[in-house]
Order: structure tokens, then C-alpha cells, then sequence
């Protein structure tokens, strides 16, 4: 097990390259079942969620090739249709597999997914979505079993803008017969990349972005070559890191309009922000001010996946931040490491009241999920004295070399083995 040391206290400055999405590229491996032909996923993340999902994939008799930050998925010879609850206890992202497996196998038998423990996610709009499309669903012994002996397009309402179901639904829905008109999709721009990626293999998708998504049925998909879109949570950690901070950087690689609902509320802290096209540029020179009230919402609203990072940011700005984190239950696992670290937060149920100090101290914490962990270290980054951030394993899910892009700004961190 490794750690992160972290010496506090040092300005941010430079520019930093954002890694492809994990919430992109996760749903990329699974669409890579779909065809028999080769597909290439480019500058894939590498992060240990990636790694799983090719495990995954090699599980079913798939032949995943890494070549240097390139992945090559071969799904000629796959012959599974199961998924070991060894593999889905690790990773929520399996549960995309649900609709990629009864394309091409008309069946599938899958534990419960796993993930990060911020709370139940039940997957009964997946499950309902499926029944409509002709699935018969049993559940036995923790594990999912799904059969169909065709899959038809169908009228799907979701009840929440659900981004996993919206994607299942779409990988059950390119090769279903006739047409799936999905109406409550959920607009997050990764669900804009997987349609990208499913009509250059010779899928017929439109409308993602929108609440209303038609998908219209094709009897095959070819390979595909294809380099995902970058990851706006890295971005949005790496700003409010510089914003804690003080400093001037840049990212590189996300437009702004797709973490448009950080802006905002990092110009109400007092950070002067320019963005044009792929880059954003963020300069933060004094103390900044508390954001009066933060709702996580579907997109374009709050990101959940900014909560924890934004409530660390709040720690020691000027005033007093309502956090309410409207999707998740257990978001807040974060806050007693915080504490530690001398901030002044009070959590009442869903809602999170944090009172600004002057500032926080260095301490020994403790790595909870995998947002929560990039909170920690971004409040490790601001706090005086030394950190030492734990249990690093949360944070590899979903962040490549986070330590040298951090030293490469400027700041003070090591990893080290434990």
C-alpha cells in the first residue's frame, strides 16, 4: 500500500494535460463486445478502473492489448456471457456490461457491481429498461441473471436522468430490432461520447445531450479507431487545487462549457477564469470567498463528482458554504478527515455547513472513496505543515500520475511506500 506526502503551503503554477475520462472510456471497453472487430481506444487513462474493465473483457475471452497509452480490444473470441463477482465487487462500471452481453449473447449472469462505497445506487431503472426490451431478469445468490431470445426496441422513460442506465440502455438498443426511443436520458457530455463511438462502428444513435434519445436498431458494427473525450472531473480537480492554492494555471483539454456549473461558482469564490476552446486558464491571488449554496445536480448542474473537492475548497474561504449533495446518501465520508485537518464543517443529513477557518493544519488521513480522496489531497495541498494521505487505492481508480502533475505545478508531494 502506498501513501502520498504532501508539504503544504506552495503556490500552483503552470499548465497540465487532462487524461481522457474515466466516465468516457468505461463505457468505450463495454461497447467493444458489440463487434467482432477490432476496436482501438486511444490515450486510454491509466487508472485502475481501466485496468479492471480489460480484465473484465479478458474474462469473457477477449484479447485486450495495451500499447503504450493505447488499448486494443479483440472480440472475436468471446464466449462468456459471466462476469465473477470477484471483478464487479471492484468496479460499478461492470453493470454496462449488462446490455453490451445480451447483444451479443442474448444472455448474462453478473454480481452486483461494487465501486466506491458513497452510498446505495440501485439499478432497477437498468433492470426495468431491459424488461421492456423483451428481458427476463432473475436474481439469485447476488447475482443478476438475464435471458432473451431477441432484444426490440421499445418507449423507455426513465425516472431520474440516470447516466449508467442511460448508457445500458443504448449499448442493449444498437442491434435490437426496430427502434428505442429513450425520454428522461441523462445529458452528461460522456453520454454525447459513447454515441460518438457507437455511430463510427455503424450505429444509428441521435439526441444525446438531450433528455430524448433515438436509437434505431443495425444488424452489425464494425471496428472502430477512436480517442475519447478528456475527463472534466480531472480538470475541475486540478482548478480548485490551484484555487486552495493561489497560483495561475491552465488546463488543457476540456471546453468550458462542460464544467460550465464549476465556473460559476469558482468566479463566486473570487477566482478570475478565461476559457476558449479546449482551454481553461484560472488565477487565484487572495483569500476567496465561501460559496453561498452548492446542490450536486444531473448535468449541466453540479457535478456530485466536484462535491467533495469543492466542500475541501470551501474549508478556508471567507463566510460560510451550504453543500446539499442531492444524489448520493453517504457523499460525506470526506468530512472527518477534513476535520482533522482543522476545518469547521457540520453534517446534517444530505447537507454539509462549512464555516471557513484561516487555515488548515497538516495530519494523517485517510483516503475514503475516490473523490473524497482527491479532496483530501487537494486540502492536504493548502494546509500548513505536512500531510500524509492513506489508502491511495480509491484515488488510482479515477486519476493517472497524480503526484507528478502535481509536482510539475509546483507542489510539494511524494509517494512513497507504506
Amino acid at each position: 500500500m502506498d501513501k502520498l506526502i504532501i508539504d503544504g503551503g506552495r503556490r500552483l503554477c503552470g499548465s497540465v494535460e487532462i487524461q481522457s475520462a474515466k466516465n468516457a472510456v468505461l463505457p468505450l471497453f463495454a461497447a467493444a463486445v458489440l463487434t467482432d472487430q477490432p476496436v482501438t481506444i486511444r490515450d486510454a487513462p491509466a487508472i485502475t478502473d481501466a485496468l479492471c474493465m480489460a480484465q473484465i473483457l479478458r474474462e469473457l475471452g477477449a484479447e485486450v492489448r495495451f500499447h503504450g497509452a493505447d488499448v486494443t480490444v479483440d472480440s472475436s473470441d468471446a464466449h462468456s456471457h459471466e462476469i465473477s463477482s470477484a471483478l464487479t465487487g471492484e468496479l460499478r462500471s461492470s453493470v454496462f456490461m449488462l446490455g453490451s452481453l445480451l447483444t451479443r449473447f442474448r444472455r448474462a449472469r453478473i454480481a452486483y457491481p461494487g465501486g466506491c462505497d458513497i452510498g446505495l445506487r440501485p439499478i432497477d431503472l437498468h433492470l426495468s429498461a431491459l424488461k421492456r426490451m423483451g428481458v427476463e431478469i432473475a436474481e439469485r445468490d447476488g447475482y443478476i441473471l438475464c435471458t432473451c431470445d431477441r432484444l426490440r426496441g421499445a418507449e423507455i422513460l426513465l425516472d431520474f436522468p440516470s447516466v449508467g442506465a442511460t448508457e445500458n440502455i443504448l449499448l442493449a438498443a444498437v442491434k435490437a430490432e426496430g427502434t428505442t426511443v429513450l425520454s428522461g436520458a441523462a445529458k452528461e457530455p460522456e453520454i454525447v461520447d459513447l454515441q460518438n463511438f457507437l455511430n463510427a462502428m455503424g450505429a444509428k444513435v441521435r439526441g444525446a445531450g438531450t433528455d430524448v434519445v433515438t436509437v434505431e436498431g443495425v444488424k452489425e458494427l464494425s471496428g472502430v479507431d477512436y480517442r475519447p473525450m478528456k475527463d472534466r472531473i480531472e480538470a475541475g480537480t486540478y482548478l480548485i487545487a490551484c484555487a486552495i492554492c493561489g497560483g495561475e494555471i491552465e488546463v488543457r483539454g476540456v471546453r468550458g462549457e462542460n464544467i460550465g456549473s464549476l465556473l460559476h461558482k469558482l468566479r463566486e469564490n473570487g477566482c478570475k477564469i478565461h476559457s476558449k476552446n479546449d482551454k481553461i486558464y484560472l488565477e487565484s491571488r487572495s483569500r476567496l470567498r465561501c460559496n453561498r449554496r452548492i446542490e450536486t445536480m444531473p448535468f449541466p448542474g453540479f457535478p456530485t463528482d466536484l462535491q467533495a473537492q469543492t466542500t475541501a475548497l470551501n474549508c478556508t474561504c471567507e463566510g460560510c458554504a451550504v453543500i446539499v449533495e442531492n444524489l448520493f446518501e453517504t457523499r460525506f465520508k470526506h468530512v472527518p478527515e477534513l476535520q482533522k485537518m482543522g476545518a469547521d464543517i457540520e453534517v446534517k443529513g444530505r447537507t454539509a455547513i462549512v464555516r471557513g477557518v484561516p487555515r488548515l493544519h497538516g495530519a494523517r488521513i485517510v483516503a475514503g472513496d475516490l473523490r473524497g480522496g482527491a479532496a483530501l489531497v487537494l486540502a492536504a495541498l493548502g494546509a500548513e505543515g505536512t500531510s500524509e494521505v492513506l489508502d491511495l487505492s480509491h484515488i488510482d481508480r479515477g486519476y493517472s500520475d497524480l503526484q507528478y502533475k502535481l509536482k510539475n505545478l509546483g507542489a510539494e508531494v511524494r509517494r512513497v511506500r507504506v
